[in-house]
């Protein structure tokens, strides 16, 4: 479980509350055509590599995820795990244990889970600095680093580098630096937006599940 909570970790950083204003304007200039070229997306649909590098650097584990967004709509799919959302409700669903677990879903608990941040996490609550051009896989990208400026000191990490495809203007890559020394990064492996997605997509089927495998922890 502590594995999927590290996975689930960058979809949680959601924004915060004030913006800085010693801004790099070259960094601010090609975050912002993201963000307004993200909203714009009815829909998206990304697949991924996550990696997790232990401090010593002598441990690497990789796992492939499936995000779906439609609006405060989402189906993530991990190794053992889906978690469905309708935008009022969230299905987690561990495959291992084959128990559902389901709670009231609310957009601004930075304490949920909420994949659809993950592609605007940077508007808010972040000093951010242009680094150079790099290469991920065939793509040329911007490299941004981010920084907290909102209760870093409670943020389980000290700097965040975003890589921006300069051709596609979608984010390639993102890598977290941790305060345990270790990194994380999510390599998006596959970007589609604007597919044709139904709403029951986003609905989870309790109906093969027997009362004692599901916990509702609703209100």
């Amino acid at each position: 479980m502590k594995k999927i909570f590290l996975l689930l970790s960058v979809f949680t950083l959601v924004s915060l509350c004030s913006q800085a204003q010693d801004q790099d304007p070259k960094a601010k200039k090609i975050l912002d055509d993201l963000s307004k070229a993200t909203k714009a997306y009815k829909t998206i649909t990304s697949e991924y590599i996550f990696t997790i590098v232990n401090k010593d650097k002598k441990q690497t584990e990789k796992q492939t995820g499936k995000v779906l967004v439609k609006g405060a709509k989402f189906k993530l799919e991990i190794p053992g795990n889906t978690i469905v959302c309708d935008g009022k409700t969230i299905w987690a669903h561990n495959k291992d244990a084959n128990e559902v677990t389901i709670k009231s879903f609310d957009a601004n608990n930075e304490d949920q889970l909420n994949p659809s941040k993950i592609f605007t996490m940077y508007e808010t609550g972040f000093k951010y600095k242009y680094e150079k051009e790099e290469k991920v896989g065939a793509a040329t990208c911007h490299v941004i680093t981010l920084y907290p400026s909102v209760k870093p000191e409670k943020k389980k990490f000290h700097t965040v580098k975003i890589f921006v495809d300069k051709a596609k203007n979608q984010i390639a890559k993102m890598v977290m630096l941790m305060k345990d020394g270790s990194t994380q990064s999510y390599e998006i492996k596959s970007f589609k937006s604007n597919t044709e997605i139904a709403d029951n997509v986003f609905v989870f089927d309790l109906k093969p599940f027997k009362a004692d495998q599901i916990t509702d922890e609703r209100d």
